[in-house]
C-alpha cells in the first residue's frame, strides 16, 4: 500500500534525527532544560536503537514479506526486528517518560508510533512479529535511557532532594539528626 510506505517514513532515522535536533535547538534558543534534555537523550535513544537493530538484523537475516523467501530466517533479509519500529518507539517512550505528568503527550507519542508501526506491515515491509519485537525493544530502550540519564535539573517535580544531616553538640553532649530538603 502506498499510504503505508509514505507514513512509515516518519519512523526513519532521517526523519527522527531532525526532530530530536529540533528539540535540542528549541531548548538552547529558549533556555528550556527539558527540550535540551530530550534532544540529548533522543540522540542516545536513536543511536542505541540503530545499533541494536543493526546487530539483530545481521544475526537473524529474516527475509521481508516482499522478498524471495518471505519470513525465512537466515535467508539474507533485513526484516527482523523492524528498525523503524524500534526507533520510533524509543523516541515515543522517551518523550512519554519525560512528560509523564501530561498524559496527552504520551497518547500522541504512542499513537504516532503505533501508526508508523502498522504502516510498515501495510507496506509489506515487515511482519507483525518484526514490529512487535522492534516496538517492544524500542520502548525499553527509551525507558532505559530516560531512567539512567535524565537530569533532575530539567524536572521541576524533582528539584528538592532530602538530605539527612547528623547533629552533635559537644557542650551539652547531645546528638540528633536534621532532615533538610536541598535544591539541586
Amino acid at each position: 500500500m502506498k499510504w503505508g510506505g509514505r507514513i512509515s517514513q516518519i519512523g526513519a532515522a532521517y526523519t527522527l534525527v531532525p526532530l530530536v535536533a529540533g528539540y535540542y535547538g528549541f531548548g538552547v534558543i529558549t533556555d528550556h532544560a527539558k527540550a535540551r534534555e530530550i534532544g540529548v537523550l533522543g540522540t542516545e535513544s536513536l543511536l542505541d536503537s540503530l545499533i541494536v537493530a543493526g546487530v539483530l538484523k545481521e544475526v537473524f537475516r529474516r527475509d521481508r514479506p516482499d522478498g524471495h523467501d518471505p519470513g525465512e530466517f537466515w535467508a539474507g533479509g533485513t526484516s527482523f526486528p523492524s528498525g523503524h519500529a524500534i526507533q520510533v518507539w524509543s523516541i515515543a517512550s522517551l518523550i512519554s517518560h519525560e512528560y509523564k505528568h501530561q498524559p496527552v503527550v504520551s497518547i500522541v507519542a504512542y499513537s504516532l508510533a503505533a501508526v508508523v508501526s502498522v504502516s510498515r506491515v501495510a507496506a509489506q515491509k515487515h511482519f507483525a512479529s518484526d514490529i512487535f519485537v522492534g516496538g517492544t525493544m524500542g520502548w525499553f530502550i527509551g525507558r532505559y535511557v530516560y531512567e539512567t540519564h535524565m537530569s533532575h535539573l530539567a524536572h521541576k517535580h524533582s528539584l528538592l532532594v532530602p538530605v539527612v544531616v547528623p547533629q552533635y553538640q559537644m557542650a551539652t553532649r547531645s546528638y540528633g539528626v536534621t532532615l533538610l530538603f536541598v535544591q539541586r
